[in-house]
């Protein structure tokens, strides 16, 4: 078996083609917990009853504040855009908060057996560990 060193040229079209993975990966995570913050904040609780079952179970108080949160974390999810320097460690914490919710979130739809809803969350933690295992390599 023969191990193949990349050259400084394939190691950085490499690194060019994670980064725009990455930044793809972080806009498509952004749009949603944007657009699902904002329905937090702004359905009437009886539709998001609708839509899913939990809110009834929970404080209104608690779903509009989850959906503060959504778009609080969305939105450092880019903060690397502003400052890259200080943006960076933003996007990290913001990557690892969505990830944290999504995990709790899934077992929460799996629990009131809403499988599209779990499918959902899997789908969102698929795209969210990738990116805070390799944003968080590069604050190092």
């Amino acid at each position: 078996m023969t191990s193949q060193v990349l050259t400084p040229a394939r190691s950085r079209l490499a690194a060019s083609y994670r980064n725009l993975t990455l930044w793809t990966l972080q806009g498509w995570l952004a749009m949603f917990f944007i657009a699902a913050g904002y329905a937090k904040l702004s359905e009437p609780m009886a539709n998001l009853v609708d839509l899913m079952r939990w809110p009834a179970l929970a404080p209104e108080n608690m779903v509009r504040g989850l959906g503060l949160a959504e778009i609080a974390l969305a939105v450092l999810l880019l903060a690397p855009l502003v400052s890259w320097k200080h943006g960076r460690p933003l996007l990290v914490t913001a990557a690892a908060g969505l990830l944290a919710l999504e995990t709790i979130m899934l077992a929460v739809h799996a629990v009131g057996l809403e499988g599209g809803l779990a499918l959902t969350n899997l789908i969102l933690i698929a795209m969210t560990a990738p990116v805070l295992w390799w944003r968080a390599r590069e604050v190092r």
